[in-house]
């Protein structure tokens, strides 16, 4: 009975221990700061780059045309090189309409001598009417005759020009200088001045080059918008700047200007054509070839602007983490706009004064006490560090 009173005893013991090891709360460490970099955000002027993909097109295309039916002789250029203006390019057979301009001249001798034989037969009438000696009948027949042999003339002059006009379109110069392309005729090929064979090739000015690219409709309403409301300021006279981007992403040197805004709605790409101008000397920039160009000139004012990292794209948009008063970090979700340079225009969910987190999120959560380093500048007024330390604590 001894026995069985001691085993009770040590079971109770052992049931009171364990009943208050459970009941015992374990200790939870306390979160450690985590430690980031901000900016200060504060409103300034930004400027406003639009990008847009363009194409470029030579400023003064111009069809290289057979003008008289004949046979290509030569080819006098080599293709794809610069042309300059008035440079042989073609060359057709020249021998029949050497024959023409030769035939014509014979005729204008013979209508010349007939209009020297009329006015001879005229100075002898003349006077014999005026003495009575002659009719008048021969006298209006001699007039007539003169009258009539000096229109001959003139219509033989006139075939006499047209025969030369043709023998000089059998030379065909380049009408502009600039880039030629590919002959669609080869030597011997029948030219015909109305047919499809009549197109030899182009000749493309480089230099200036236009720029073209389409501005959507919607775009367009969304610029006003903001005009209206004053977030956007357009540059004076409307005097943007275009620059260019190549396809391996280098700026090109030379800046152009807009030179003209389709007023009309293309109904079937939903845009407006707009056209710069750009300076190409060197022929850099080649008809065809796709670029990305720039319209600088208008700008942002009081804009909100933050780099680029501190932005964080979600499932539900964009956010940034901001160190609130209370020293931890908060999430932020924003609407952000263009991007300059490094930078991330933000239009709705920051203000002036936020401290925006740009480093150290790997420890960030909603909540989460920071410790702030010294505050990194974007361009924006920044706090001093001892300042942005102890507002972060």
């Amino acid at each position: 009975m001894k026995s069985i009173s001691q085993m009770g005893i040590a079971l109770a013991i052992l049931a009171v221990g364990f009943g208050a090891g459970c009941q015992k709360t374990p200790s939870v460490p306390s979160r450690s700061p985590a430690e980031v970099a901000f900016v200060v955000v504060q409103p300034k002027t930004v400027p406003v780059e639009a990008p847009f993909v363009a194409q470029a097109k030579s400023s003064h295309q111009v069809e290289v045309m057979a003008r008289v039916n004949g046979f290509l002789e030569k080819i006098l250029y080599h293709e794809g090189d610069m042309v300059r203006e008035g440079q042989v390019m073609f060359q057709m057979d020249r021998k029949p309409f050497q024959a023409q301009v030769d035939a014509a001249r014979a005729e204008v001798e013979v209508r010349r001598a007939q209009l020297w034989t009329a006015r001879a037969n005229l100075d002898r009438i003349k006077p014999l009417a005026d003495q009575d000696a002659a009719s008048k009948s021969d006298l209006d027949n001699a007039i007539g005759s003169v009258q009539a042999a000096e229109a001959a003339l003139h219509e033989a002059g006139a075939r006499l020009q047209k025969a030369d006009l043709d023998l000089g379109y059998t030379t065909i110069k380049a009408p502009v200088s600039g880039m030629s392309s590919q002959s669609l005729m080869r030597e011997g090929a029948y030219l015909s001045s109305t047919g499809p064979s009549a197109t030899l090739t182009y000749v493309a000015k480089l230099d200036p080059i236009w720029i073209e690219f389409s501005v959507s409709q919607n775009e367009m309403a969304t610029t006003r918008q903001e005009v209206a409301q004053g977030t956007i300021r357009l540059p004076k006279h409307l005097d943007y700047v275009v620059e260019v981007e190549l396809t391996d992403g280098v700026r090109y040197p030379h800046k152009g200007k807009l030179s003209f805004a389709d007023p009309s709605f293309n109904q079937q790409t939903g845009t407006f054509l707009v056209r710069a101008e750009l300076p190409n000397p060197k022929g850099v920039i080649r008809p065809g070839m796709f670029v990305k160009a720039y319209i600088k000139g208008a700008f942002r004012p009081n804009a909100i602007v933050v780099p680029q990292k501190a932005v964080q794209q979600t499932p539900n948009g964009h956010m940034v983490f901001v160190v609130d008063d209370k020293g931890t970090a908060e999430v932020r979700p924003v609407v952000v706009g263009e991007w300059i340079g490094e930078d991330w225009v933000v239009s709705r969910g920051l203000k002036a004064g936020d401290r925006v987190i740009v480093d150290g999120f790997q420890k960030l959560g909603p909540g989460v006490p920071v410790k702030a380093l010294t505050p990194q500048a974007n361009g924006t007024a920044t706090q001093s560090s001892a300042s942005a330390g102890s507002a972060a604590k």
